[in-house]
């Protein structure tokens, strides 16, 4: 498995075509393109690492993959009172749908379902104790207390905030959404700035391959049909409005960020998390998806077959 993921690095080393970064986000614009990373963490508790695996990078929306966890933990099924389950089609970004239909968003997913999560696990808090909450969460499940919050994307998330102000606005205004605005924008661009490495991630998304416990420290994150429903939710929404494409090459639940990274779980195998800042049309890592694309093909690890 060392030789493969490798080959894999030394493949994505040679490619001439990188993808662009997200520098709409100037603190992500700054981050060298040139990057690459691959960890796989199995879940009889090897690690397989290549490239800059250790190098921490801000996992932007794949930490909707953790905060949505965390609200099925406290509020549950109710979760889907405030936000859907369906693929969008759209931008991640998008307000079109939430003007017909009247403020829910189409999934966690999303930007704007995921300031709903957001709002839900909120409960009453300040942004510091949720955060506390959040990254507690994410150290928990990645058994690693380094990880942190690189304040310097979020400042940089927040200066440049009216998309996602505009839609939270939008959901406030159809009652959708119960705190303030700017408390929820603050605590959702600081949780985006999540800070971490592949082979944190990798450890990160061990639950989720295992139905639901981290099997080598044995911890019980969630129980085994929430892990296949949040799996679901990855394979259906995770990349967006490429979330099919992805489905069609790679075939393995996966949620990517505009960090470059993406989190991918072969359920039963293992949790492969790659990185390569730039991104492809999408907002998805261009690199990553090659990468996985040609980890599948050579483990023949996909939910479609064995």
């Amino acid at each position: 498995m060392q030789d493969l993921i490798n080959d894999i690095a030394a493949a994505m080393a040679n490619a001439e075509e990188r993808g662009k970064v997200a520098d709409y986000i100037p603190e992500l614009g700054h981050v060298d393109p040139q990057q690459f990373a691959i960890s796989l963490a199995t879940v009889d508790g090897k690690v397989y690492s290549a490239g800059c695996a250790t190098t921490p990078f801000s996992i932007q929306s794949i930490s909707k993959v953790f905060t949505l966890t965390i609200a099925l933990g406290q509020v549950g099924d109710s979760l889907w009172s405030k936000v859907g389950r369906e693929p969008s089609g759209d931008p991640f970004n998008s307000i079109v749908q939430l003007e017909h239909e009247s403020g829910k968003p189409r999934n966690p997913f999303i930007n704007a379902g995921a300031i709903a999560v957001v709002d839900a696990i909120m409960m009453g808090h300040e942004p510091k104790e949720t955060l506390g909450e959040i990254l507690s969460f994410v150290r928990y499940i990645a058994d690693d207390d380094s990880i942190y919050f690189d304040h310097a994307v979020a400042a940089s998330e927040m200066a440049h905030r009216d998309r996602n102000a505009s839609l939270a606005h939008f959901m406030k205004a159809f009652g959708r959404l119960r705190h303030d605005v700017d408390k929820v924008l603050g605590t959702y661009f600081h949780q985006c700035a999540i800070a971490m490495s592949c082979e944190q991630l990798a450890h990160a998304g061990l639950f989720l391959a295992s139905d639901g416990i981290n099997k080598p420290s044995g911890i019980r994150v969630v129980a085994p049909q929430r892990a296949r429903r949040i799996n679901s939710l990855m394979m259906m929404c995770g990349h967006y409005d490429a979330s099919g494409e992805f489905a069609f090459r790679v075939g393995l639940p996966g949620k990517s960020g505009v960090g470059g990274g993406i989190l991918a779980i072969a359920p039963g195998h293992g949790s492969i998390a790659v990185w390569s800042p730039g991104l492809d049309s999408y907002g998805n890592s261009l690199l990553g998806t090659q990468a996985l694309e040609m980890f599948v093909q050579r483990t023949g690890w996909s939910v479609f077959g064995h």
